[in-house]
């Protein structure tokens, strides 16, 4: 094992502008921590939704939600989630068209 000598000034110094080095990254976390969205994956996305895997991956390729991939695992934003439950709640609550039939 190799033993290296420095000056106390210089090791002072050192751990100086790590402590500054520390404080500045915890200030960077916090302040960014807050814009990052929660990501579901796949798996997750299909138990909230109540889709098949098929229907998962038609409407990425249909575009009707966007994702991102990290490798094979593929991710969506929990805000894309929520407006499609939303979409379908609307759609659910829209008045139908009624025919009315007349008797003969």
């Amino acid at each position: 094992m190799e033993v290296v000598t420095i000056e106390k000034r210089t090791f002072s110094y050192v751990c100086e502008r790590f402590t500054e080095f520390a404080k500045r990254i915890e200030s960077l976390c916090s302040t960014h921590t807050q814009k990052v969205e929660n990501w579901l994956d796949s798996q997750e996305v299909c138990l909230l939704l109540g889709f098949s895997k098929r229907t998962l991956q038609y409407y990425r390729s249909s575009g009707r939600l966007a994702y991102s991939q990290i490798g094979s695992k593929i991710y969506y934003k929990s805000s894309d989630i929520e407006r499609i439950i939303a979409d379908s709640e609307t759609q659910n609550q829209s008045p139908k068209q009624t025919t009315s039939y007349e008797k003969n």
